[in-house]
């Protein structure tokens, strides 16, 4: 490791410690001289690249595939060819994601609330509880999140929303459409991967007419899970937000239609997507 590649870690801590993405790309195996094992290529979120791999054309194609595999928080080994060439394994890079836990975003600081703020935290979310009403938001009522606001949902979307992510996950359970509609409709305007709404199916007819007034389309509709949960036949608060979250890593893992694990055929846990 030369000098330059180890002068890389004091860049990644900074970045970790601020809680900024960053990916560190390291060359493990090549048959190319001009090329050494152990070279580094550093991307932090926002800033320009520091290192290199040994050759500017691989680096553009590593740093190409890295940005897919930081946005959905992966860490992996690559093959390239050794100008990163598409379709050979002769050169093999390790990606390695460093990026902030992901959020789910809590709104109604209902008793359903606290139950999904634990379980979510069980998962490795940051949790933040938002409700606009200040003697219901409190952290006492809420000890499990890491932040409760007090503010109107689709305010603190308009301030946070663009920073949210294919990993994040936005949760609506309140019952009211004062609050509930302006926060969907301002959750659709985020690149969020996960919505949800509680509510009967009574209520979310009369949630759909609104949306619609509201200017939502059928895509936008289609994002909306509503009602809330994957259909475990939960009844208490714990058992809801297990449902939740339930449907959360279904829908992160593509299984539309979650089954019990005895009732399939095939590998139980999903291969990582091949290299590009």
């Amino acid at each position: 490791m030369t000098a330059a590649t180890g002068s890389l870690y004091p860049a990644l801590a900074a970045a970790i410690r601020a809680r900024t993405p960053a990916v560190l790309l390291t060359l493990l195996e090549t048959p190319e001289e001009a090329l050494a094992t152990g070279d580094k290529l550093l991307l932090v979120d926002g800033e320009p690249p520091r290192g290199t791999l040994g050759d500017a054309e691989l680096d553009r194609v590593v740093t190409r595939d890295a940005a897919g595999e930081l946005a959905a928080g992966r860490t992996r080994t690559r093959r390239y060819g050794p100008r990163g060439e598409a379709g050979r394994d002769d050169v093999a890079v390790f990606v390695e994601s460093f990026v902030p836990p992901p959020r789910m975003l809590i709104f109604g600081a209902v008793d359903f609330a606290g139950a999904l703020a634990q379980v979510s935290k069980v998962l490795g979310y940051h949790v933040t509880v938002v409700d606009a009403r200040t003697t219901f938001a409190t952290p006492a009522r809420f000890p499990t999140a890491d932040e409760v606001v007090v503010d109107w949902p689709h305010r603190l979307l308009a301030r946070e929303g663009a920073g949210l992510t294919q990993r994040d996950a936005v949760c609506v359970l309140t019952h009211d459409a004062k609050f509930d509609v302006p926060a969907i409709v301002a959750a659709l305007a985020t690149p969020v991967g996960y919505l949800g709404a509680m509510g009967s199916r009574r209520t979310h007819g009369d949630r759909v007419r609104r949306l619609r007034e509201a200017g939502v389309d059928d895509a936008g509709l289609a994002r909306l899970r509503a009602p809330i949960g994957l259909d475990l036949g939960a009844v208490t608060p714990e058992e809801t937000a297990i449902s939740i979250c339930a449907e959360i890593i279904a829908l992160r893992a593509g299984r539309e239609l979650a089954t019990p694990l005895r009732t399939g055929e095939g590998p139980i846990h999903i291969p990582e997507p091949a290299a590009l």
